[in-house]
């Protein structure tokens, strides 16, 4: 076994006192520039490393943090995560990653095993905590990020980082309206997911706005992946063969019903319009491009680790932000 280089090995090869090496390290003053060269010099030479245990009882901070997901698969929670691993190995963090499989438990029984570690801080992704569960939580940790999450009452140890939903669904509706689309259905998320029911109301709003009755059968609700697009589109086209344009609730759903589309003989976008939500990678790499609201998933990710790591560091306080997404025109819609 290799061993470890201690603080007292570069202290006594520096032929200075332990407490004298911790002040280099650490850009302390009260020590000449050449003797905290020399002694940084050794930290290099002989490959000191802190022991992040050890500085963590000393400062209460474990430089770690969590961070939750509903589906580790689904590229937009990967890109996400994409942007909290660079931010965090720009700032010396490490990151635990817990999937919880959309399942509520699931996630509340993350949230614990993340509590009981004694972590620094944890960022939520599109919870699916009732609002009281969430509360809970939020006391409990000293800090936290919620994306795709809100609270009605503010804490100071809480950022929250969301997606303009509502705008984005009315942003899609305008646009299949102006492709004198009217019998416009929605494929719409998880119930108990809160992007879902903003994107509803903006389904819903937009429909207002062109004084277009709301028709609950022109809606599915799913799960947020290319089978539950399939899934979802079937039943929407047996049920209602008028349907000329599909809103759905992310591009891995929107890709689901283009494939039901052609399977059901309807070429898009002749026949029938489909734009998605988020532009994950897979939306420029199937035929037709879809059409899909744009999202900056990566930067999301590494605003939500910096914003968590202000919060720790006592640098930043409660702050809600609020993403615009951006229509990116294709060829499905």
């Amino acid at each position: 076994m290799i061993k470890r280089t201690t603080l007292a090995d570069i202290a006594k090869a520096a032929n200075v006192s332990m407490m004298t090496v911790s002040r280099a390290i650490n850009n302390k003053p009260g020590l000449s520039d050449d003797l905290r060269q020399r002694i940084l010099d050794l930290v290099d030479e002989m490959g000191y490393r802190p022991n992040t245990f050890a500085r963590g009882l000393a400062t209460q901070q474990t430089t770690t943090v969590g961070l939750v997901v509903p589906d580790n698969t689904n590229p937009f929670f990967a890109q996400i995560a994409r942007g909290v691993e660079d931010a965090a190995f720009e700032n010396l963090y490490s990151i635990f990653l817990v999937n919880t499989n959309e399942d509520a438990a699931r996630e509340t029984a993350a949230l614990e095993t993340l509590w009981q570690k004694g972590i620094d801080g944890v960022i939520l992704c599109s919870s699916r905590q009732s609002e009281e569960a969430l509360e809970y939580q939020v006391q409990r940790f000293p800090a936290i990020v919620l994306v795709n999450r809100e609270l009605k009452e503010p804490h100071a140890n809480l950022i929250t980082i969301n997606v303009n939903d509502q705008r984005s669904a009315q942003r899609v509706l305008q646009h299949f309206l102006d492709l004198d689309r009217k019998q416009i259905a929605y494929i719409g998320g998880p119930i108990n997911s809160f992007s879902n029911q903003r994107r509803l109301e903006g389904y819903k709003t937009g429909l207002r706005f062109a004084e277009i009755p709301f028709d609950p059968q022109l809606v599915e609700s799913t799960q947020p992946t290319t089978e539950g697009g399939r899934e979802a589109a079937a039943v929407l086209l047996q049920r209602r063969p008028d349907v000329n344009a599909i809103f759905a609730y992310n591009d891995l759903v929107a890709v689901g019903a283009m494939q039901v589309c052609q399977e059901f003989g309807k070429k898009v976008p002749e026949d029938v319009a489909i734009i998605g939500v988020d532009d994950i990678p897979l939306a420029t790499i199937i035929r037709p491009q879809l059409t899909t609201m744009h999202v900056a998933l990566t930067n999301i990710g590494r605003l939500a680790m910096r914003a968590l790591i202000d919060i720790i560091t006592g640098e930043g306080g409660s702050a809600a932000f609020q993403i615009e997404p951006e229509l990116f025109i294709r060829d499905s819609a």
